[in-house]
């Protein structure tokens, strides 16, 4: 089968969409399928054209059996909801001449865009039509609706407008998946068929995550006693994760003296993260690490920390959580009751409400006080990533879906 991957993001990216996206193209191009991909040069989370690549000139290259082609696109050092939709839409207008010759030249038999950018999808359907070939959406975030919740779209009738051009595209493609069963019923409300919104969950890589591998040099650089507690965030650095919590959940257990916080990520908030606390001696700062080391690094943490902004609430999944658990490791996170954060860590550690840091900070000292309890739910968690969110049956399932 013939399979044309659209995507802004893909490897070497190590964070968010574009890690998905990369395993999945390989996944597919291992089972012999021919994969093509269209994607952006890697940016994501540092807002930096990658060593190696450049923002201004197509590129064309070979990644695990893929052939990959890099779009110029338009990469603010600080994005503000202006220059993101430039952005976007600089990717979703010099991608589309690339689209559309590799649908007339090479006929492919699925065209599968990952949303966002969801701006993409009038060039992913005319690409369709054009290559007479089945076209699919695989949607991560809803991002009209998170740009709206998260004050990055503010006018209410723009807002209308955008949903209504969503609903459109969404009812235009053969399929649309998405990450969570609360953002599948948002597709079904937003108009898609209830057989074509289908349920494809990002994976847990769990034998990369296995505790037994240790937590390498992370253990002797910050478990300074045996009774040391560390409480981890690592991912992106950005406005939709509620980092604002966290910070101050490290304010309020300053005086904890075994519980020292690391965050490590990059991404637009970064700089006034770092700023903010200045003076306090409890948290650490480290930029995004080679594989090996995070994969330690997530092992080496007591409790994991999952903030979130309400109004994000099931907008997005955060693809990180498979991870989390599989690294047998409790989570706090900040998610109402009812969203599919709170079912997903349910017995795996403690949800608290969003952005009410007080209470997230009573669920770290909590975890940190008692171990059995943090042995308990990590255990909970290695199962419940292994049995829900494996790779191969859920990448089956998709393979399935793109063959009919």
């Amino acid at each position: 089968m013939k399979i044309l991957l659209y995507s802004l993001n893909h490897f070497p990216e190590r964070t968010g969409i574009g890690k998905y996206q990369s395993e999945m193209a390989a996944w597919f191009a291992e089972k012999g399928h021919e994969v093509v991909v269209v994607c952006a040069p890697p940016y994501y989370p540092e807002w930096q054209v990658g060593e190696g690549y450049s923002a201004w000139r197509y590129r064309r290259e070979t990644i695990d059996g893929a052939k990959v082609y890099r779009i110029p696109l338009y990469v603010p050092a600080k994005p503000s909801g202006l220059k993101r939709l430039i952005h976007l839409a600089s990717f979703a207008l010099l991608s589309a001449p690339v689209m559309l010759w590799l649908a007339f030249r090479q006929r492919p038999d699925v065209i599968l865009l990952t949303a966002p950018p969801l701006m993409c999808a009038p060039i992913a359907l005319l690409a369709g039509w054009l290559g007479k070939s089945k076209t699919c959406m695989h949607v991560q975030d809803f991002e009209v609706d998170a740009a709206f919740q998260l004050g990055m779209l503010k006018k209410p009738w723009l807002y209308k407008l955008a949903l209504k051009l969503e609903k459109a595209a969404l009812r235009s493609f053969s399929h649309v998946s998405t990450i969570s069963p609360n953002m599948r019923r948002k597709l079904i409300e937003k108009g898609v068929a209830e057989e074509k919104a289908l349920l494809i969950p990002n994976w847990a890589n769990t034998s990369m995550f296995d505790p037994v591998k240790g937590g390498g040099k992370w253990e002797k650089e910050f478990r300074k006693t045996p009774d040391s507690v560390l409480a981890v965030y690592s991912g992106n650095l950005g406005k939709k994760q509620g980092l604002e919590t966290l910070i101050d959940a490290a304010k309020i257990l300053k005086e904890e003296k075994n519980i020292h916080f690391v965050i490590c990520g990059d991404g637009a908030g970064r700089s006034d993260m770092v700023e903010s606390t200045e003076g306090i001696d409890n948290i650490t700062f480290l930029p995004l690490q080679p594989m090996d080391d995070f994969v330690h690094l997530m092992i080496a943490a007591d409790i994991h920390l999952l903030p979130q902004k309400a109004g994000a609430a099931d907008l997005v999944m955060p693809s990180k959580l498979g991870n989390i658990l599989a690294s047998g490791r409790p989570v706090v996170a900040g998610a109402s009751e009812g969203t599919q954060v709170y079912d997903a860590v349910e017995g795996c550690g403690l949800a608290v409400p969003p952005e009410q840091s007080e209470l997230f900070a009573q669920a770290i000292l909590h975890l940190a006080k008692d171990k059995n309890l943090r042995s308990t739910m990590g255990k909970k968690g290695q199962e419940r990533a292994a049995s829900e969110w494996k790779k191969e049956s859920i990448m089956a399932s998709l393979e399935e879906v793109l063959c009919v």
